[in-house]
């Protein structure tokens, strides 16, 4: 008995460090996007109109862009494999966090969830942005680009670590 109140206990450290990660992640991911708007003369308002749209759900919209919506290809290519490269961090923390592979999902959602919420948090304190719940976003540019108002990846997070500290608690 005691030992699985260890255990519980552990678990628990373990998810409040994940929320922490997730936190301090999306820090670092806002700092990233505020760096990289200063230095592309970003204003406020990302231009969406000449795109091949794949599919348009209404709260999310998959889109090919004609032209790069950042200043040139190559900044484009780094900016993917950037995106690329946060999904195998996230990924490798939540493998070492968990034993099993259902607590191991929950981890990954749970530290998405935090770092997802942390990053459109410390760009509103950062930059201002977004102005509101509505403003249009770039939510990933893999495997097509994402687009929609702020609100969706915000409502999505919310859910996701939800059901990230379910399964990762299980």
């Amino acid at each position: 008995m005691r030992r699985l109140t260890r255990d519980r206990h552990s678990q628990r450290v373990n998810l409040i460090v994940l929320i922490v990660f997730g936190v301090a992640f999306g820090f670092v991911e806002a700092a990233v996007v505020y760096y990289l708007r200063a230095l592309t003369n970003f204003h406020q308002n990302y231009a969406f109109s000449h795109y091949k749209v794949y599919l348009n759900l209404g709260f999310i919209t998959f889109v090919s862009p004609i032209h790069s919506l950042l200043v040139n290809h190559r900044i484009s290519v780094i900016e993917v494999t950037r995106e690329i490269a946060t999904i195998v961090m996230l990924a490798s923390v939540a493998y070492v966090a968990a034993r099993t592979w259902k607590a191991r999902a929950g981890a990954f959602l749970v530290t998405f969830g935090c770092w997802d919420l942390a990053y459109y948090l410390f760009l509103r304190f950062e930059d201002n942005w977004p102005r509101s719940f509505f403003t249009k976003d770039v939510y990933f540019l893999i495997p097509v680009t994402w687009i929609g108002p702020v609100i969706t990846p915000i409502v999505l997070s919310f859910v996701i670590l939800a059901l990230g500290a379910k399964l990762y608690s299980d």
